[in-house]
């Protein structure tokens, strides 16, 4: 697995330049008027991870696969998308499939670029977008409560649990706060999820800037830095125009333009970093001479639900995992130097898989 993200903002706040640019791909229309993406664009990139080559190395595979992240580009929102304003509900179900929200906020000034609202604020461009969510969510809620209440006087115990759920959420989006803030149980969470409320989706704020403030941020990237921590969000600075001609450069014309710029790496590095922060993943590695490939999963999981992202089976019949830390399959120059100095474990299914180990998964058939 890697994750599906939606990117949404306002129109001409450079949304679709980002998707291109990121993709590596022209497939969203980006242009200077609203609406400019008719239909949802679905974008696949490869996750950068540099220790996969270093392992693909050592263990001289023909083959690497790194793991995968889809971007989601949904058409530009604007106020009344909830009531069905521009391209409406249309688009806000198309939200409902993702992991995140990734909200692309304008943070640059430009005047040959019209902002639909007339003035450049991030701050009320992001609440403007929430409270579209927020809106969705509240009508979708309500509409389940009579169905919910039907149930409950048949006993059951289901529609109990749901039933608080949504009175709860109802409470949370009229206090004007989006769905992620409900406190609820782990018992809880299953049925939360299964309300697939468009605010409960963690959310990253991606402020798009010009090229001067690409390294350090500006003004704008500040303020949204520390709206951010208010809404249990995070925040990256990323310039869409930058990520736009690194698309177009090859071989090692990308490390030297950002080198030019005072970049370390592309915008595209640090959005999947964020990401990955924001929704607890990590990925463990499996090498061979046939391939080294990366698997992203969540942080917590065992060695049984880890195999089990390979493949079913591998759950199923789990017997153990061979286990050596990314460091020492690389200091001891794979795995047979791992085993003679004592590196390779044997895990059991109660092991919690550690960001960067590499594994090899025992199981019965």
């Amino acid at each position: 697995m890697g994750f599906k993200c939606a990117i949404v903002g306002l129109p001409n706040v450079g949304k679709s330049t980002l998707f291109n640019a990121l993709t590596r791909t022209a497939a969203a229309q980006a242009a200077n008027f609203p609406f400019c993406t008719i239909e949802p664009n679905v974008g696949e990139v490869l996750v950068p991870d540099e220790r996969l080559e270093k392992i693909a190395a050592i263990a001289l595979s023909k083959e690497v696969i790194a793991t995968r992240l889809n971007f989601v580009d949904i058409a530009g929102l604007v106020k009344g998308a909830s009531k069905g304003e521009g391209l409406g509900n249309q688009f806000l179900a198309n939200i409902r499939e993702t992991d995140a929200i990734a909200y692309v906020l304008r943070c640059f000034e430009n005047d040959d670029i019209v902002h639909v609202s007339g003035e450049i604020d991030p701050i009320i461009d992001a609440q403007i977008v929430e409270t579209e969510l927020m809106i969705a969510d509240l009508e979708s809620l309500k509409k389940r409560i009579a169905g919910l209440e039907k149930k409950l006087r048949g006993q059951d115990k289901e529609a109990q649990l749901t039933l608080d759920l949504v009175n709860r959420s109802i409470k949370i989006l009229e206090d004007d706060r989006p769905a992620r803030f409900v406190e609820r149980t782990e018992d809880e969470e299953k049925a939360f999820k299964e309300l697939q409320l468009l605010t409960s989706k963690p959310v990253l704020y991606v402020c798009n800037v010009d090229d001067d403030s690409a390294v350090s941020g500006n003004e704008m990237t500040k303020q949204v830095a520390d709206y951010a921590k208010e809404q249990d969000a995070l925040s990256v600075i990323i310039s869409a125009e930058i990520e736009s001609q690194l698309a177009h450069l090859e071989d090692d014309e990308p490390k030297e333009y950002l080198a030019e710029l005072g970049l370390k790496e592309p915008g595209l590095n640090r959005l999947i970093e964020q990401g990955y922060e924001l929704l607890d993943l990590q990925t463990y590695f499996t090498a061979g001479p046939q391939e080294t490939r990366a698997w992203t999963i969540y942080k917590g999981t065992k060695a049984p639900q880890a195999a089990g992202v390979i493949h079913t089976d591998f759950e199923k019949g789990f017997i153990r995992a061979q286990t050596i830390a990314y460091d020492d399959y690389i200091e001891f120059n794979g795995e047979q130097g791992a085993k003679e100095a004592g590196k390779a474990r044997d895990e059991g299914k109660e092991y919690v898989v550690k960001d960067g180990d590499v594994m090899l998964f025992k199981f019965n058939n």
